[in-house]
């Protein structure tokens, strides 16, 4: 039976920089779908999960160009909603000569930001198996907070494994400040967690301490990135690593959501329910990250955020570098 992946959050558009403000010429930006639940969902589609897109966007032309997208990669698309209530969000991407990225969203409010609990069907949640994925995104104001719960409360009483990929953006938050409280209480909910070192240092004094306190709650599996340094996880049972390899670095717009889908379309394939996760082998889960970093590894050699992301073949030729 075939594992259900919903990504919950933003679909959005980003406008990427040609990258030419660093020689004194004109910058443009090229259109580009992305955010980080819809770049997962497409990741993991491309690796072939029966992978969902939860979500809004405006009804609007950027909206409709979204779903369009989505469903061209394979995302499946009958949980996303779309509203005439506000616009589909926008961000612009501008990029160092390293690839690395700085952000100006347009997004307050969005469409996104509009999704309400109870625009969660429980019939989403209906087969056996699942993985329910969401970033800190819908963190940032009370409704899609309690939206972004409920949505883990259905996925928990469906015996689905709940997936939460930090990923914060303090420009998203009202006043660039970020709620740690809000983003550890929703983080530790979870059974799966995807964080950098960069950002645990914000939510924490301790990143360790803090991994060591999740572990000790719900989350059965905690993964741990810090740029090109090797990926570390934990669990109750123990810790390991794999290692980046070294590519030719062109953007890394996409390389955290193409972690995550390959992350999310191996516990699908291995471990599909709450039990499971927690039965995993220390071989398992080293195979399941290893595969998720050839993803990330693979998709930081392209540029833009879907166009970037790694088919199955891409990243089985990748893991041969690790």
């Amino acid at each position: 039976m075939t594992t259900k992946i919903l990504s919950f959050g933003e679909a959005l558009i980003d406008f990427l920089s040609n990258g030419a403000i660093q020689t004194g010429e004109l910058e443009t930006f090229t259109k580009f779908p992305g955010g980080a639940p819809a770049n997962v969902a497409v990741a993991a589609a491309l690796l072939g999960g029966d992978s969902h897109f939860v979500g809004q966007v405006g009804d609007d032309a950027f909206g409709h160009f979204l779903k369009s997208e989505l469903e061209g990669y394979g995302v499946k698309t009958d949980a996303m909603l779309m509203t005439k209530e506000a616009k589909t969000a926008l961000a612009f991407v501008s990029l160092d000569e390293t690839g690395e990225r700085s952000f100006e969203f347009y997004r307050n409010p969005s469409a996104d930001m509009l999704f309400a609990s109870d625009d969660f069907q429980s019939s989403w949640f209906e087969s056996d198996q699942g993985v329910f994925h969401t970033c800190s995104n819908t963190l940032t104001d009370d409704n899609i907070t309690a939206a972004t719960m409920a949505g883990m409360a259905l996925a928990k009483e469906a015996n689905w494994v709940v997936s939460v990929d930090v990923n914060l953006r303090a420009n998203l938050w009202p006043n660039n400040e970020v709620d740690s409280e809000r983003v550890i209480q929703w983080m530790q909910a979870a059974d799966v967690v995807k964080a950098s070192l960069e950002e645990l240092s914000v939510l924490a004094s301790d990143p360790f301490e803090l991994i060591k306190a999740s572990l000790e709650n719900e989350v059965a599996v905690f993964v741990l990135t810090d740029g090109g340094n090797p990926v570390r996880y934990y669990t109750l049972a123990g810790e390991g690593e794999v290692q980046t390899p070294t590519v030719a670095v062109k953007d890394t717009t996409a390389a955290g959501d193409a972690f995550v889908g390959g992350l999310l379309y191996q516990l699908a394939e291995q471990a599909g329910d709450r039990a499971s996760i927690q039965s995993l082998t220390a071989d398992q889960l080293h195979a399941i990250i290893r595969f998720a970093v050839a993803c990330g590894a693979d998709s930081v050699t392209r540029l833009g955020a879907y166009p970037s992301l790694p088919n199955l073949a891409q990243v089985e030729a990748r893991l041969a570098q690790i």
